[in-house]
């Protein structure tokens, strides 16, 4: 990266500015250029210094990390990563925060307490160079279209039993935009994997749901897979989807560490290429890494309908590039509720 990135750091604890300052510190490209120690501040620093990015707790005295972001957003949008702790209320709060606009969020609670801090210095990291790095990948053409690979016939309209859906950085708030856009006869049901910490899952469904003609919560072991209701995968679980009968149903246990992902897209993608074949749709959106390329190529080799987001929209376009060879569609995400309809015959 040929110029500096400049970086805010917004927490009510000077130890833990000094602590995300140090983590910082080998990314060699970053620049922290100024503290704050409350959302009356940050607004103030975002306004003189102009960060490129805003490191940000949720809780802080006075003017909070959400109203502070509602405030950027409005006079100075700028990317936003949110420090939050999970709980009740800290998941409530980080998921309005992503939908106000926030990139993505951290997770303290592996932390334990603060001075385990330093700990989290690797995937804030990760995070920190996606973030900065995004806006730098090249930008295919907002809609292109492929044909199905040779000898594979696809399915009918009306047929289509399963959409798999999988997302990662952003994806939150993409889910939040794609799932209420569907048609209450869409005919198929939908399997949900988001890279997400365990507990943010349950109350992610329960927005969603409030806002969509589908039904929408989290999955449960053994539930069917049923038309017109979308199962999002638990954090720090893994879900796939299994034949039973002449119907479907999701098998969910908690991930010990056996795979990077928790949940991982691929996994579920490569068990829905399996138990729907050509009658299975896949949708990437958003994401940093590969996750869900290859199980993308399993649903589409198996004569399924396959989608990915666009660099347009996409908050991280990793996982949707990743995957553009298997796609048949690569469309803004305004589009895809309706391609997804389309495809299904539903509405």
């Amino acid at each position: 990266m040929s110029r500096t990135i400049r970086v805010l750091l917004v927490d009510d604890s000077a130890f833990v500015r000094r602590a995300t300052q140090r983590m910082l510190a080998p990314l060699e490209e970053v620049e922290v250029v100024g503290f704050a120690g409350n959302g009356e501040e940050a607004v103030e620093c975002v306004r003189a210094l102009r960060p490129d990015l805003v490191i940000m707790d949720v809780n802080m005295p006075g003017m909070n990390g959400m109203q502070a972001l509602e405030r950027i957003m409005a006079e100075h949008p700028t990317p936003v990563l949110l420090l939050s702790s999970l709980t009740q209320e800290g998941a409530e709060v980080t998921l309005r925060a992503l939908e106000a606009g926030a990139v993505d969020f951290l997770d303290k609670t592996g932390a334990g307490t603060v001075m385990d801090i330093h700990g989290l210095g690797p995937v804030l990291r990760d995070k920190v160079r996606a973030i900065l790095h995004s806006e730098h990948l090249p930008s295919p053409a907002p809609d292109v279209d492929t044909p199905a690979p040779p000898g594979k016939r696809v399915a009918a309209a009306g047929t289509y039993e399963v959409i798999a859906i999988g997302a990662s950085t952003g994806g939150p708030r993409a889910l939040t935009e794609v799932i209420p856009a569907l048609p209450a006869g869409l005919g198929a049901g939908v399997v949900v994997a988001q890279h997400i910490p365990a507990g943010f899952t349950e109350t992610l469904a329960e927005r969603i749901d409030r806002r969509s003609r589908v039904r929408v919560r989290e999955g449960r072991d053994g539930d069917a897979v049923l038309p017109d209701e979308v199962l999002i995968a638990p954090g720090g679980h893994q879900m796939v989807v299994e034949r039973a009968g002449e119907g479907l149903r999701v098998r969910v246990w908690e991930d010990r560490g056996e795979h990077l992902h928790r949940p991982s897209v691929d996994l579920l993608f490569d068990s829905v290429a399996r138990a729907a074949g050509r009658h299975a749709v896949g949708v990437v959106l958003t994401g940093m890494g590969n996750d869900g390329a290859e199980g993308l190529g399993r649903i589409r080799g198996a004569g399924g309908r396959t989608l990915v987001e666009s660099a347009e929209t996409a908050v991280i376009y990793g996982m949707p590039q990743a995957a553009l060879p298997h796609a048949e569609r690569s469309l803004p995400l305004d589009r895809i509720a309706a391609a997804l309809a389309e495809i299904c015959g539903g509405g």
